[in-house]
C-alpha cells in the first residue's frame, strides 16, 4: 500500500501498510488543523479502497502532539468505519494525546491497542 505524502509546512508523516485484511497507519509527527485533511484522506482512501478492509490500525506511538481537529478526523473516520463493518484501532496513544481523548470523553469510543513506544 502507498504511503500518503503530507502537504508542504506540514509536520507529519503518514504511512499506510496492507496485510491481508488489515491496513496499519503510522502517523509520525503532529497532528494539526494543517495535517488532518492528510490524514482524513489517508484514511477515507483506504475505508472506500477495493478490496475492502475489515480493520484499520491508526498508530499514534510517534505523535508528539494532537490538536481537537486531529481527534474529530478520528472521530468522523470512526463514524465512517462502523457501518462498513470495519474495526478501527488506535494504538500507541499516549501522553498528551492521551489526555486529551481522556478529557473528551471520546477514548470509550475507541478500540485501543496496547503497543509501541511510550504507551501508559
Amino acid at each position: 500500500m502507498k504511503s500518503h505524502e503530507s502537504t508542504p509546512g506540514s509536520h507529519l508523516a503518514i504511512a499506510a501498510d496492507r496485510s491481508g485484511m488489515e491496513v496499519i497507519v503510522r502517523l509520525n509527527g503532529r497532528i494539526d488543523v494543517d495535517s488532518s485533511p492528510d490524514i482524513r484522506d489517508c484514511l477515507l482512501d483506504i475505508l472506500s479502497g477495493k478490496p475492502p478492509v475489515h480493520a484499520v490500525t491508526v498508530d499514534l506511538s510517534d505523535v508528539n502532539h494532537i490538536e481537537a481537529s486531529g481527534i474529530a478526523t478520528l472521530v468522523e473516520t470512526l463514524k465512517i468505519a462502523g457501518p462498513r463493518q470495519i474495526r478501527l484501532h488506535l494504538r500507541g496513544l499516549h501522553g498528551s494525546a492521551l489526555r486529551l481523548f481522556e478529557v473528551t470523553g471520546l477514548l470509550p469510543l475507541f478500540e485501543t491497542i496496547h503497543g509501541g513506544r511510550g504507551v501508559a
